[in-house]
């Protein structure tokens, strides 16, 4: 007769079925899928039985993720929108940076005469805020908030930070195109115009955003009404209320809408397609790299046009 084993079972030491992972428990209980003994520890319930923990993990490798229709991480919809608090971080440092040193400001705001050699401007200036105004920096950080949480969960993380930041050098870009050297006469009269006027602020990118949310909304066939009526109030603040650059909301707005246009329209799985036939959202990025290669475009012929007095 064998001798016992532990646990009370007989039998040889090789013939006792132990779990891989824990060798010291005895289990009579196989996974279904490799068929090896899993403890009650280890044992994940199954269509059919049980598998071990290993099988489980690497059938979920397998699993493709499910997708948004433009792209975005499903499983990533409830979460927190990173990039967005990023971007909120990044802002309100850049912002304490500001009111510490004055400086600050002018290193980092846009200068249309400054963007040919010192083209970083473009991009930190949608970063940074008037330090005299509060309320610029707090209206501009919550409309990013609201939009973000909408945008970013349905776009993924990667796509709205590349909407995020091709809209804000959109703003500048338009600045910049709406902008002239200032004549000799202008000069005498100390009217040096939007050439020399430094703008800061992330209304542009915000813009963006707002030019998105309408694009995407349309195309699922949703309502945006509420935010025609808030690019209508700012668009006429903008005219009213001295020291807004309206340029950039434009900018950003147009080019906002055109990178929603790419996402919206463009990878989309054919409709005769099988269901197990998987979308291709690299075009994406083909389209979004072609507006930001046209804003570059634009940036260098301004500047190959423009000559200054000075």
């Amino acid at each position: 007769m064998s001798e016992p084993t532990a646990y009370g079972q007989t039998g040889t030491p090789e013939e006792v079925p132990v779990c891989p992972r824990h060798p010291d428990r005895v289990s009579y209980v196989r996974c279904q899928r490799c068929g090896r003994p899993v403890c009650p520890e280890c044992q994940r319930a199954a269509a059919v039985g049980v598998q071990c923990v290993d099988c489980v993990r690497e059938g979920q490798k397998s699993i493709r993720q499910g997708r948004t229709v433009f792209g975005g991480d499903v499983s990533g919809v409830a979460g927190r929108p990173m990039v967005t608090t990023t971007i909120i971080g990044i802002c309100i440092a850049v912002f304490l940076a500001q009111l510490a040193s004055p400086p600050v400001t002018d290193e980092v705001a846009f200068v249309p005469y400054l963007g040919d050699t010192e083209p970083w401007r473009f991009i930190t200036s949608a970063f940074a805020h008037s330090p005299r105004m509060l309320l610029h920096i707090g209206f501009n950080m919550y409309a990013l908030w609201v939009m973000g949480q909408y945008l970013e969960p349905m776009l993924g993380r990667a796509r709205f930070a590349a909407l995020y930041l091709i809209s804000a050098i959109g703003g500048s870009v338009v600045y910049l195109l709406l902008a002239f050297p200032h004549t000799i006469d202008e000069l005498n009269r100390r009217d040096f115009g939007a050439w020399e006027t430094p703008a800061v602020g992330a209304s542009g990118a915000v813009f963006g955003l707002f030019g998105a949310f309408l694009v995407l909304q349309r195309r699922l066939g949703r309502s945006a009404a509420t935010m025609y009526a808030t690019i209508g109030i700012n668009a006429v603040l903008g005219f009213v209320i001295p020291g807004i650059a309206w340029q950039a909301h434009l900018g950003g707005l147009l080019v906002g809408a055109a990178c929603a246009a790419v996402v919206a329209y463009t990878g989309r799985r054919p409709a005769d397609a099988a269901p197990t036939q998987r979308a291709s959202f690299g075009v994406h990025w083909i389209g979004l790299g072609a507006i930001a290669v046209a804003l570059v475009g634009l940036t260098l012929l301004k500047y190959a046009l423009t000559s200054s007095p000075i």
